[in-house]
């Protein structure tokens, strides 16, 4: 074999048979081949990228490909923008303003209207209230000792006159004089236990005094049913037109004066037992409210309640 250049082929992986040239050993230097087949050569390092601008001034590389084009700084902050209102972030100032009026306004009613949560149900409801019939079994009796004391009197005057013997006489007289004992009442709940109608009578007066005196306690300087109407937005029941009159008196500062008679004590409790359902329903909206402005960190909003002065 000579010393020239000697051509060979070998099999390469992934490429085939590709014509590969030998060094000369005598020269060392590769022997230019003037075929036309491809010659497989040694490759030379890759082009640097070029550097960016901050990046040669921080002195460091940039590692960046060319396929990463650098984000705009608009579109980064958009993108954060975005991302915190949909976790929740700063809110609109509009819907804080109406959500800080609204917590305001639910404060207001539930410091105007916490007197309800003093009604007494039993006194208002007057649960020991005689009714009917037993004011007329009472009345019956009454009437009865009436007519009895009467006609003893008759018999014995009767007797005085001689228009009656006079054992009749002296026995009506005692008689009449055994039925005035039986009036009196410490005899009476001797042998019955029935109230008499007098009893019952001031039995009603007493009730009504107190259900007056209980509503002139919770209505107070301000008065507490036209403060109440301002919770119909969560219990229309409050704007029934039944309850137009107590609101009117309530205003006036005049309500307990004009509670004479049971049907307008029961209406006042009616009244009571709809502003308590309302406020419950306020106090609801309020906490909930308040829960949601602690979430989204409206320290204003959730601000607590002033103390009273």
């Amino acid at each position: 074999m000579t010393t020239g250049a000697v051509t060979f082929y070998r099999k390469l992986p992934f490429i085939g048979s590709v014509k590969v040239m030998a060094e000369n050993p005598e020269t060392g230097q590769q022997v230019p081949d003037t075929t036309s087949e491809p010659v497989l050569r040694t490759g030379r390092a890759a082009d640097p990228l070029p550097a960016r601008p901050d990046a040669r001034e921080a002195g460091e590389p940039d590692k960046r490909t060319p396929a990463e084009p650098a984000p705009a700084p608009a579109l980064e902050q958009s993108v954060a923008e975005s991302e915190v209102t949909e976790e929740g972030g700063e809110p609109d100032g509009s819907e804080r303003l109406l959500a800080e009026s609204r917590q305001r306004k639910l404060r207001l009613l539930l410091r105007q209207c916490d007197r309800v949560l003093l009604m007494d149900f039993d006194v208002l409801a007057m649960s020991g209230w005689p009714d009917n019939y037993a004011m007329a079994a009472a009345r019956r009796r009454r009437d009865i000792w009436i007519l009895s004391a009467v006609v003893a009197a008759a018999l014995f005057l009767s007797g005085l006159s001689s228009f009656v013997p006079a054992w009749l006489a002296g026995g009506a007289f005692g008689a009449f004089v055994i039925i005035l004992l039986l009036g009196v009442p410490v005899i009476r709940r001797v042998y019955s236990s029935q109230p008499s109608f007098l009893d019952l009578v001031l039995l009603r007066q007493r009730l009504l005094s107190d259900a007056r005196r209980h509503a002139a306690h919770l209505e107070g300087e301000a008065g507490l049913v036209w403060q109440c109407v301002g919770m119909a937005d969560f219990n229309p029941a409050l704007k029934n037109t039944r309850f137009s009159e107590l609101v009117r008196l309530s205003e006036r500062r005049a309500l307990p004066r004009y509670l004479r008679r049971r049907e307008h004590v029961r209406l006042y409790l009616i009244f009571l037992l709809e502003a308590e359902k309302a406020y419950g329903r306020v106090q609801q909206a309020f906490f909930e409210g308040n829960q949601v402005a602690i979430d989204r960190g409206w320290q204003s909003v959730a601000a607590e309640p002033e103390p009273r002065t």
